[in-house]
């Protein structure tokens, strides 16, 4: 299924990261016909369980970027996008894409923030964010979540690009 998946994974997520970086968003024109496609492919190709592998890709990308969304610290365009990924290569791959973007993003709202002169200011409410949980439980925070006044925001695609291409050659 990997060689199936390659092509229409790498189309989408160039293309995501592209609108995301330019619009700070991710279309449902552009993640949900690949989210379905996806899941025909997979069940054409390998039948049921080719239905079940995407069924379990789709449901780890919205578990764990579903928390995240929820917290208000990664937009539902970036959750479908994670989910369209997901049906296309399944939960073992996607777990590593997961992590790999996890990883990428961290390094990339470092940058972010160094050339936006907020360095100090993100490790700040890092750690504000951080003891938060630790105080009040697991959260959306009142003024570092997405959409809040003053909340610096960054695209989020090519995180999840990078992770991506990175799962491909690792798994």
């Amino acid at each position: 299924m990997r060689s199936i998946a390659w092509w229409p994974v790498l189309v989408l997520i160039a293309v995501a990261t592209v609108t995301d970086v330019r619009s700070r968003r991710i279309p449902n024109w552009l993640v949900v016909p690949f989210l379905l496609a996806g899941i025909i492919t997979s069940t054409v190709t390998l039948g049921l369980v080719g239905l079940g592998r995407s069924a379990a890709g789709l449901g780890l990308a919205v578990l764990l970027t579903g928390v995240l969304c929820w917290l208000r610290g990664l937009g539902m365009g970036d959750l479908k996008l994670c989910a369209a990924v997901g049906v296309w290569v399944g939960p073992a791959q996607m777990g590593t894409a997961l992590v790999a973007t996890g990883l990428a993003g961290g390094v990339m709202a470092l940058i972010w923030a160094t050339c936006h002169g907020s360095l100090k200011k993100s490790i700040d409410g890092t750690g504000d964010l951080l003891s938060g949980f630790w105080k009040k439980g697991i959260q959306p925070h009142p003024t570092l979540a997405l959409g809040k006044p003053g909340a610096r925001a960054m695209p989020y695609a090519p995180a999840i690009a990078l992770g991506t291409l990175f799962s491909f050659f690792c798994t």
